[in-house]
């Protein structure tokens, strides 16, 4: 396979393997990936599993003709990429071995020698010339082991990146990437998002055209999707709104209670029901369910006074891979003594962020009148934000609303005519309670100022501590003017016609504009209320939170000037002009403090 027109693929497919490390399932095999650079060196990328040993070397014959390589460069030390670098040796005596320190230390216990006479020790930023190609190396420590380099060719603007953007499959395979993808990051990268997102910072850096992993395809196209879904997976987001409930049941009364709760989630406009049975369902795919949707309800029967075995091992998947930032809900079963409930907490004690939910189902044996009753509470509590989205279900006149408002942070959405647009504020005031008076402030110089003093009509989003920080990326450092900034998803819209948000909000309120107030830099618009929504109960989003929490630290080491206080700017200058305005958020030089 031609990668490009100087990088080839000499990798190859395994159909013969049924469980990848030996504990995940691949009915569509596995492949190990490797390429070679041809060039006035030659570099070969990584090697393959130790049964493919004369199929690779014959791919890297096959592919040089009379040439021989130069180079094997090593990035990750599995026995899946790395289990013939004797063998490579052996063919290629005068090659080197390019990799980092950590690996060749792996290397001796492996193979017994650390290759010393062929031995090029690479850390971050070093680089390395074939000639018109130019490699540079990048640390990426704990993607998923410690010695891990991935390595970005300049010249083809090609990432190799090791184990990371792999999945389960051959090549030779058709079918959906971001499925397989998804379990397999989940499964054995997951633990390291934190070194995932440290990497994912980096790359960011690099113009990439294509990505060439060791395990799966060659991504070369929308690169952005891909990568868009690597940070969520590793900043521990929900991908999709949905709920996912995960069993055991011994004489199938859980299972009962299970399947009814199932139908009142589907009745209550849940988007996705997912239930998986933990006794009988692929373990991995359980767990991929419940990082992939937003929220999850555990349900088992206490067993010895403790839950049973499947479901212990469930959540253990769960809390190894830092399970985070969702909502979950409890149910337990139990004929005389039930702690199902109370276990099931304890055990989800170091997982960060999650917001259980006020009602716990407890069924004595088999379900009676009372936990029918709290299967209907739990329903109601889980789906509240999506009766609330609903038009037919939502409580269009609930002033409690404007109780969601204090010194937060809320997107204001508009809509220009031909498209929706939204813009992060922190100056909104309820002013008068009979009437109802929404005082919004906005800075001249942002779109959604002119959008609303045209339309006279705007929406109101009260976020909540769970919105991660690429909402501010989207509605704060990007102007609605030269964007589109819901082009990539289905809004939904309130009776004004405008947009409010399916996540990340407690509630929001449609404003008619009533009054405006000049401020010279910025506008005031006093508004009315003409519709009101409460979507949940989470807390509202406040500055402080925004700036403790969520706002990344920004990267001032060994830089002179002064950072923005809203969204981390940096101006570099011995001297802030006292006009200066923030390219990102628009605040001006009153919100920048010198670096320290």
């Amino acid at each position: 396979m031609m990668i490009t027109n100087d990088i080839k693929y000499v990798g190859v497919n395994d159909h013969k393997i049924d469980l990848f490390e030996g504990q995940y399932v691949v009915p569509n095999g596995m492949s190990y990936n490797s390429y070679v650079i041809i060039d006035d060196k030659i570099a070969v990328l990584d090697s393959v599993d130790a049964a493919f040993t004369h199929e690779w070397l014959d791919n890297i014959q096959s592919t040089l003709g009379h040439r021989r390589p130069d180079y094997l460069i090593v990035q990750h030390m599995e026995p899946d990429h790395s289990a013939n670098i004797a063998n490579f040796v052996k063919a290629y005596p005068d090659a080197k071995i390019v990799s980092s320190a950590k690996s060749f230390i792996m290397m001796k216990n492996f193979f017994g020698t650390d290759f010393t006479d062929n031995q090029v020790v690479v850390a971050e930023g070093d680089t390395l010339s074939l000639g018109k190609h130019n490699l540079s190396f990048v640390a990426a420590p704990m993607v998923h082991w410690p010695e891990v380099i991935v390595t970005y060719d300049s010249t083809d603007k090609v990432l190799f990146s090791a184990d990371g953007f792999g999945k389960f499959g051959a090549l030779d395979v058709e079918e959906d990437w971001a499925c397989e993808a998804r379990r397999y990051y989940i499964g054995i990268v997951g633990k390291y998002g934190v070194q995932v997102q440290a990497l994912l910072k980096k790359a960011a850096g690099l113009d990439i055209e294509k990505i060439c992993p060791l395990h799966g395809p060659v991504l070369t196209e929308n690169l952005g999707y891909y990568i868009n879904l690597y940070n969520t997976w590793s900043s521990y987001q929900p991908e999709e709104e949905g709920i996912v409930i995960a069993y055991t049941s011994v004489y199938g009364n859980t299972k009962k209670a299970v399947m009814k709760l199932a139908e009142k989630l589907k009745t209550n406009g849940c988007p996705k029901v997912v239930v998986n049975d933990l006794a009988r369902c692929d373990m991995a795919e359980a767990v991929e369910d419940a990082f992939r949707y937003s929220k999850l309800v555990l349900a088992t029967t206490t067993y010895n006074a403790e839950i049973f075995p499947f479901m212990r091992e469930f959540i253990n998947h769960l809390t190894e891979r830092n399970f985070s930032n969702r909502k979950v809900a409890l149910i337990e079963n139990g004929s005389w003594a039930p702690l199902a409930a109370k276990v099931m907490r304890g055990m989800l004690e170091k997982c960060k962020n999650l917001n259980y939910a006020d009602t716990t189902v407890r069924i004595l044996s088999a379900l009676n009148d009372e936990s029918n009753a709290q299967l209907d509470a739990l329903a109601d509590e889980l789906c509240m934000e999506y009766l609330a989205q609903q038009d037919t279900t939502a409580n269009k006149n609930d002033l409690t609303a404007l109780f969601k408002i204090g010194y937060g942070l809320y997107v204001v959405t508009s809509n220009d005519g031909k498209k929706d647009n939204g813009l992060i504020v922190n100056t909104v005031t309820q002013v008068t309670d009979t009437p109802n008076r929404i005082a919004v402030t906005i800075n001249k110089a942002n779109y959604s100022h002119h959008v609303i003093k045209q339309t006279g009509k705007m929406n109101i989003n009260c976020l909540t501590v769970d919105a991660p920080f690429k909402v501010f990326e989207a509605f704060g450092f990007v102007s609605g003017r030269n964007v589109d900034k819901f082009k990539d998803c289905e809004p939904l819209r309130s009776d004004n016609g405008l947009v409010f948000l399916p996540r990340y909000i407690n509630s929001f309120m449609s404003l008619k504009v009533e009054q405006y107030v000049d401020l010279d830099t910025h506008g005031m618009f006093i508004c009315s209320v003409t519709e009101a929504r409460v979507i949940s109960d989470v807390e509202t989003m406040t500055y402080s939170y925004y700036h403790s929490n969520v706002k990344p630290k920004p990267d001032t080491e060994g830089k002179k000037g002064y950072v923005c206080k809203i969204c981390g700017y940096v101006y570099e200058g011995d001297e802030l002009p006292e006009d200066f305005i923030c390219p990102l958020c628009k605040h001006g030089a009153a919100d920048f403090e010198p670096i320290k």
